[in-house]
This record gives C-alpha cells, structure tokens and sequence, in this order.
C-alpha cells in the first residue's frame, strides 16, 4: 500500500467531513493527491487558497478560517512523528484557530493549564446565552482539541460550552507544552474537569480519547456524565503503521514493547466504577474497536448506562457524524436538565 492510499484509509471522507474540512477541499484533496501530489502539500494549499480570498464579512471570514483550519489539521496528519514540517503545520493551524476565535460570538477562549512540568492546552467555547453545564471533549491518537469544533458548535447551541481538551501525547500539550503520555493521565484530565465552568461536568471522549474519559470519570467525582465513543477498555498495538506510530510518538518512543506496557497501565481497571451517567457508542462497521472491547465501561456503570449502535457505522461513527453529534449533545442537555431539576 502506498503512502497515500493508506492516509486516506486513516483518512476517508466522512472523516476529513466531520472534522470540517469543506465537501469541495475533500474532492480537490481527492484531485490533487491522484495526480501525484503529497497529501501535506496538497491539503495546506487548499488552506492557503481559503486564507488568500480575505472576505470582508465577519460571518464569512469565520468559516473561511475554520475551513483553512480544517485543511491545516488534516495536511499535518500526514505525519505520526513530530518532525519539523508536522510542528510547522500544526502550529499554522493552531494560530488560524486562533485568528477564527477572534472572529467567534462569544470569542473562544484559549486555555494553558499547568500540570507537572509542563501545560496542558484546550480551547473553551462558551454558548450566548446561561450555561447548562460544560463538556470536556477528548480526542485520541491523531485528533485532538479545535479538530471537535464542530461538537463545540452542537454543545453550545443547547445552552452547554464545551472544553476541546489536548491532554498528554497529543497536539500543543506534546509539541509545546512537553506533556506525554508516560505521565498520570488521570489528574491530567482532571485539570481540565478543574477548569471546566458551572456546576455539571461531562467528559466526551472519541477514539482513544474514549478511554480517557471512562478513567477520569471513574476518578473524579465532579464528572456526572460521560459519553464513550469508539474505545477499547484495554488498549493494545494493532500492527497497522498509523496508528501504532502514533501510539509511539505519543509517549516520545519508538519502543512497541514500552507503548504496550504504557497502554497496560492506562487501561480500565477492573475495580473502577462510573458514577455518573454513562454513553456508549459503537459502529458495527468499525475496524479498530469491537463492542466487546467497549462493554467493560458499561459493566462498570452504577447509574444510567446507554449503549448506542450504528450497524453500518465506521470507527467514531464518521459516517453519521451530524445524527451522532445531535444524539449525544441531546443526550447530554437532557442529563444536565435531569441533573438540575
């Protein structure tokens, strides 16, 4: 398999869709990359073409920056390890999220957090009006914190705000702030529960990211909700090169043998309980993560346990992303509602 056609099997189009990449950058995307070109080259052009056009309309000029966003994003997944050109290209797209948040009502708020020796980064969305509650969102290997705009646009138009979490291994809190994955990833995430505003916290967490709010949740009594979607309750290498290089660059290694001892002693606990709510979802049609590997958090939930299906859904459910945004941003309101009342 070619470098190309395995990004895009790391990289179909729902998932480029779901992290806001505009319809027509995916089918020039799909143009350039069958023409020869690298995928990093192809997709930071397509982000320059949307910076070069300036629209003088604010409401313009804010999606045009989030499409270029989104171009960025995808363009440094091209590479695991943080070589240069992949810093480069992440730091572009986290100083074109920053221009967006300018733009934003409210205005995004960036957030650094001290946590060891090194900072934690997210962005904090608010939504106009009271909030219900907040969310904190967590990605897994390659997807982290401004890539779930999106979700922070569904959450804040229900009245919650939402907290896009990079914890340790993944985008600026690796890159910058020095924070891996060798450290105690549970208080890492706590931090952020810390910060999150309002009285209810929920923890939403994708891919491997799903894991890590299962823990926290089962660590942190302020969480009284939590969504799982598309992780295995004990991580494990799956021997293909994406994402076991991932996996390896989020502990700053390229020992396989020190990722799976690292990924042994992040897994959920036989002893650990789910106090608050809990989601489950699950893609019939995904190829990382099997319902079995998801229903050790449900066995662990002590109060209400939901488990969602997608027969045909891929891994996150990428392909049904705006039905499964929806469902769970409802389903949070409704448990903040409950939560309250």
């Amino acid at each position: 398999m070619s470098l190309t056609e395995a990004l895009w099997r790391a990289m179909p189009p729902t998932r480029l869709l779901d992290g806001g990449m505009d319809y027509a950058d995916v089918l020039a995307l799909r143009t350039r990359t069958a023409a020869g070109q690298p995928w990093d080259v192809a997709a930071e052009q397509l982000a320059d073409a949307r910076l070069a056009r300036g629209p003088a309309n604010p409401v313009t000029a804010l999606a045009e920056l989030r499409y270029a966003a989104a171009d960025l994003l995808f363009a440094q997944m091209a590479f695991n390890f943080d070589e240069p050109r992949k810093i480069a290209l992440y730091q572009r797209f986290t100083s074109i999220v920053a221009r967006a948040a300018e733009l934003a009502t409210p205005r995004w708020e960036r957030v650094e957090l001290p946590f060891g020796n090194g900072t934690l980064y997210g962005w904090l969305v608010r939504p106009s009006g009271p909030i219900s509650g907040t969310v904190v969102v967590f990605g897994g290997q390659s997807g982290w914190g401004a890539t779930y705009l999106p979700i922070a646009d569904a959450l804040a138009q229900r009245g919650m705000a939402a907290l896009l979490a990079e914890g340790p291994g993944q985008g600026e809190t690796r890159m910058r702030g020095g924070i891996l994955l060798d450290v105690d990833v549970r208080a890492a995430y706590s931090t952020f529960v810390k910060h999150a505003p309002g009285e209810r916290i929920g923890l939403w967490g994708n891919s491997m990211g799903g894991l890590y709010a299962a823990t926290t949740a089962a660590s942190d009594d302020q969480v009284t909700a939590v969504c799982v979607n598309g992780a295995p309750a004990a991580p494990r290498l799956l021997g293909f090169r994406t994402f076991d290089e991932q996996a390896c660059a989020m502990l700053g290694t390229r020992d396989h043998q020190a990722v799976q001892d690292n990924f042994d002693r992040l897994a959920f606990k036989p002893e650990d309980r789910i106090r608050g709510d809990l989601l489950v979802l699950h893609g019939g049609e995904d190829p990382i993560v099997r319902l079995e590997e998801q229903k050790p958090f449900l066995a662990a939930a002590e109060g209400r346990a939901d488990l969602k299906q997608w027969d045909d859904g891929e891994h996150t459910i990428y392909n049904h992303a705006a039905e499964r945004t929806a469902y769970v941003a409802d389903w949070f309101a409704d448990r903040f509602r409950e939560q309250k009342d």
